[in-house]
């Protein structure tokens, strides 16, 4: 790196600065986090616990985010300043070590930049994620497996945990079905920008001819919600059937009927969870499943109604990335038009920067719709 290099990384560094401000608007923020400050003082304050808890949660999310950008503003000042100062003087020694940190000031910078698109009122929850192979027996069956082993590596590298709740065997490879829930920070706000129909083009294992194939799978991806979210549910509008576990599970599985199915009618959402021995238990988490689908689609229709009716990009029904291994290999993504050569990387779980990639196109998409 040299000198025009620098001085054009923080001009760059410089409007992300002020892209986050117009977002957080720091003011308003110091402004509630001293209201909020005014009622803890409160004598009457711990009366009402719950609002109480609320208010901290509020003031900690607050309080982070702005220490946050504080201190990636006054880092990115401190920068500029012996920028100035070591050109001015020829100080070789000191623009050597500004170079050599320029990285490092560019990652906390982006990264602030990253968390401001993960600010959304869901985007901290736990999420609930479903792989449902398309047409294509086999082959699409292998794919859905593919996209669940990226994500368990996603996860995997950005230490989420992750929970099975349902998971069918194909009849020769690969999968039919399978939802889990990861938990971690923010799980949600990455991982609803993997909302919608993936695509792979390659040359298939099971075929003996050698041939190029076209598989899809579904995602979908719902945020889990607290249990002080009503989500209305009429007994009438439900089907749910048990039915015995099957693939690996222990002794219970071809016994007992365990496993259970909840069909939405009105909206024909279908859910279902074997990871227990309890058909109970089951029967809890398949509600839980449900009921976050059901936000999930309402959230959709809302953001469809707030654009005039447009279908929203986050559809389940919408392609959103194909994965060309053959005759080349290529990952591109139909939201931030990026491709990706390190197609192998990606399957393996490297997806964060794409992911990234998606969640700064899709903001900037919605300033240029206000």
């Amino acid at each position: 790196m040299d000198n025009y290099e620098f001085s054009e990384l923080l001009k760059s560094l410089e409007q992300k600065v002020k892209n986050i401000a117009s977002i957080i608007k720091p003011d308003e923020l110091r402004i509630k986090l001293s209201e909020i400050e005014t009622k803890e003082n409160d004598p009457n304050f711990w009366n009402d616990a719950k609002n109480a808890a609320a208010l901290g949660k509020e003031k900690t999310k607050i309080t982070t985010l702005l220490k946050a950008y504080e201190n990636a503003l006054n880092a990115l000042n401190d920068a500029s300043e012996l920028f100035d100062m070591a050109n001015n003087e020829s100080d070789d020694e000191t623009l050597k070590a500004l170079f050599e940190d320029a990285p490092k000031l560019e990652d906390s910078i982006t990264g602030l930049e990253i968390s401001m698109l993960l600010s959304g009122e869901n985007d901290n929850k736990n999420a609930i994620v479903s792989i449902h192979p398309g047409a294509g027996g086999t082959e699409s069956n292998d794919w859905a497996s593919m996209l669940y082993r990226m994500y368990l590596r996603f996860c995997e590298r950005e230490g989420f945990k992750v929970e099975t709740l349902d998971f069918q065997e194909g009849d020769e490879a690969g999968l039919k079905d399978v939802s889990f829930l990861v938990k971690g920070e923010n799980a949600y706000g990455y991982l609803k920008a993997e909302n919608g129909i993936h695509r792979l083009v390659r040359t298939s294992p099971f075929d003996s001819a050698g041939r190029r194939h076209t598989s899809f799978s579904s995602v979908m991806v719902s945020p889990e919600l607290d249990d002080d979210i009503e989500i209305e549910i009429e007994e009438k509008d439900l089907r749910i059937d048990f039915y015995r576990a099957s693939g690996a599970g222990g002794q219970h599985v071809n016994k007992t009927e365990s496993a259970v199915r909840i069909t939405h009618i009105p909206t024909n959402i279908v859910v279902q969870c074997q990871n227990d021995r309890s058909q109970h238990k089951n029967k809890a988490t398949a509600f839980k499943m449900l009921r976050s689908r059901l936000y999930e689609l309402e959230l959709m229709k809302q953001e469809a109604a707030a654009n005039s009716g447009e279908k929203s990009e986050m559809g389940w029904g919408h392609q959103i990335r194909s994965y060309v291994l053959f005759p080349y290999q290529q990952v591109k993504d139909t939201r931030s038009n990026e491709a990706f050569s390190n197609a192998e990387g990606i399957l393996d779980g490297d997806i964060k920067k794409m992911i990234e990639g998606v969640l700064i196109a899709m903001k900037a998409q919605d300033k240029e719709a206000q």
